[in-house]
């Protein structure tokens, strides 16, 4: 059964895939599609997966909003995404997956650009964001433009804990569905004994906050400096002790902090890495650390997913569950977490 479209550049726009169809039906096509790539490998069964969980917000989710900005050469402003044919741009006023706050902003910002046109500035990539207090921010024309003073930065309530993110940072995109994944860890036994948590692609240091509770320690790997300076403040304005921040590429940081670690207390991973999935130096460090009793494994791209797992499951790690979370509604995407044991 189709529906009508919430919004009226869908078909054009290249950016959303399920406006036409029932949520419960794209629920059931992200299910299948993770499940079929997944199981290609044999050891991987049906009975490991878990129903996906559904977003509590099936539009107006997205805390970030990339933009296409044009300027003609008639001196017009359009801005827009990427249309389905992968040319040209699909203007739009609105968005029905971004939060009400940004689609609302949209009108605003291309006011707001016609009135003070930015010199040499034809083309440009606008980042759009919010947060739990609706506060609209932006950037993307002009040399740092994206860089946030600490009294600006948006922030989300998680735990009774505030987490800070900027523009230039990465973060989650739908907020709404965060509590149900923390809850989904949160469910495991390897939390009964506080273990030490090392939080690898930390980011801002979501994850480490999020599960203050389930934690003794933290140990934060990140490489990106602008996510480093929010993961201290983070951690600095939740005062928080137990944590430890390391900069630089986990396939680097981790061996020798694994290798001059000689504690009994066990030990828990959490990688969330970029779409492409792990690097093959970052895949080879994790299929032969030692030491972790569980491996969390958030990824956003199945297909990188599937080709990881089957490197941990080449060198023994064995898959205990598998747990779709519809992060994207009315996208092909979906992210799916993954818990190992070695």
């Amino acid at each position: 059964m189709n529906i009508q479209p919430l919004c009226p550049a869908f078909g054009e726009c290249g950016g959303c895939a399920y406006q036409d169809i029932p949520y419960e039906k794209e629920l059931e096509r992200k299910d299948a599609f993770v499940k079929d790539l997944l199981q290609k490998n044999p050891r991987v069964t049906n009975g490991l997966f878990e129903q996906i969980v559904a977003s509590p917000k099936p539009y107006h989710y997205r805390n970030r909003l990339d933009l296409k900005f044009i300027r003609t050469r008639d001196e017009r402003i359009l801005l827009g995404f990427t249309p389905g044919s992968g040319r040209g741009i699909a203007a739009v006023e609105g968005c029905s997956i971004a939060e009400k706050s940004i689609s609302g902003f949209i009108p605003e910002l291309k006011k707001r650009l016609e009135q003070n046109p930015v010199p040499n500035y034809r083309r440009a990539n606008i980042v759009i964001r919010t947060g739990d207090d609706a506060k609209v921010l932006w950037g993307g024309i002009g040399k740092r433009s994206c860089r946030l003073n600490p009294d600006d930065y948006l922030w989300t309530l998680l735990d009774g804990k505030k987490i800070f993110y900027s523009l230039d940072t990465f973060f989650q995109a739908n907020l709404s569905i965060l509590p149900k994944l923390f809850e989904r860890i949160s469910a495991f036994d390897c939390w009964q004994i506080k273990p030490v948590l090392y939080d690898l692609y930390a980011g801002v240091g979501l994850f480490s906050l999020a599960l203050t509770r389930q934690t003794r320690k933290a140990v934060l790997i990140e490489e990106s400096l602008p996510s480093i300076k929010l993961a201290q403040h983070n951690v600095g304005y939740n005062r928080l002790t137990h944590m430890e921040i390391m900069a630089g590429r986990m396939e680097e940081v981790l061996p020798p902090l694994l290798a001059r670690d000689n504690s009994t207390i066990p030990k828990v991973a959490i990688i969330d890495p970029p779409r492409a999935g792990l690097s093959p130096q970052a895949l080879d460090t994790m299929v032969h650390a030692k030491g972790f009793t569980h491996l969390f494994y958030l990824s956003c791209n199945p297909q990188a997913l599937a080709r990881d797992l089957n490197g941990f499951i080449d060198h023994g790690w064995k898959v205990e569950k598998i747990m779709p979370f519809d992060f994207f509604p009315k996208t092909r995407h979906v992210e799916t977490l993954v818990l190992l044991t070695p």
